[in-house]
């Protein structure tokens, strides 16, 4: 039975995340089955790479899905579009992929961007699609902070209180920090991370960004190994699930 990788762009807001919920609430995972139901008449589960929550955004989300016949996987990647509107799902490309392939089981990296807007007037434009503050944060101090984080650390202190993951531990190959004009992004890139990893680092790193915290705070929060040590979970609006990365693809 052939399968299908897609890379899959959408926006987080009227979902209540990417995994399907037994209580029929829409999720991207439902309006892509649908959407594979609709054109190919066939009842498919669609895998995702990593899982995003409710209001969180993807730009490079991939997925992959085993098909009963065959399609050009351009034409299948049309289709799937056509019933995908008006909903703010779009799938961007699309391979036939080997039978093992798994969008899930086979990734080796995956890499998020947080957006905070920094000004007092509130977006228009980017309504619900950024974090927005009234203050400045200063990007060099967040530096100074993310730097404590990298590497291998217990992330106990960064993970929801639900997470299920079974060990803390994960290794953070990126935590950058930069300035667009008036905004602050946040990138971070790891193999996997915990349950809210990124959006409470975020938040972590903007008290360090308003000056009321110091990179030593940061490093105190994360040997403490204690959610309330650290700083607040930054809301989901502002983080976009960005792509990614499989063996042999850099």
């Amino acid at each position: 039975m052939p399968r299908y990788r897609f890379t899959v762009e959408y926006d987080g807001g009227p979902y209540s995340g990417w995994q399907r919920q037994a209580s029929g609430v829409p999720s991207v995972q439902q309006a892509i089955e649908t959407a594979l139901r609709a054109c190919s008449q066939e009842e498919v589960t669609v895998h995702a790479s990593g899982r995003t929550d409710a209001g969180v955004h993807a730009r490079g989300q991939v997925i992959h899905v085993t098909m009963g016949k065959a399609w050009n996987p351009y034409r299948l990647m049309q289709a799937v579009n056509f019933h995908l509107k008006p909903q703010p799902v779009a799938l961007l490309d699309a391979v036939q992929v080997a039978d093992d392939w798994h969008a899930r089981f086979s990734c080796v990296g995956r890499w998020y961007l947080y957006r905070i807007l920094c000004r007092k007037a509130p977006p228009a434009l980017e309504r619900g699609r950024v974090w927005s503050v009234a203050y400045s944060l200063d990007a060099d101090a967040m530096q100074q902070g993310a730097n404590r984080l990298i590497g291998l650390h217990d992330f106990t202190s960064f993970r929801a209180s639900l997470c299920q993951a079974d060990s803390p531990i994960r290794t953070l190959d990126r935590l950058e920090v930069t300035r667009v004009g008036n905004e602050i992004h946040i990138t971070a890139a790891a193999r996997s991370f915990l349950h809210h990893q990124v959006r409470n680092m975020v938040g972590t790193l903007a008290l360090v960004g308003q000056k009321k915290w110091t990179a030593d705070d940061v490093t105190a929060a994360l040997e403490a190994k204690d959610r309330s040590a650290a700083g607040p979970t930054a809301p989901a609006e502002g983080l976009y699930f960005m792509g990614a990365v499989y063996p042999d693809e850099g």
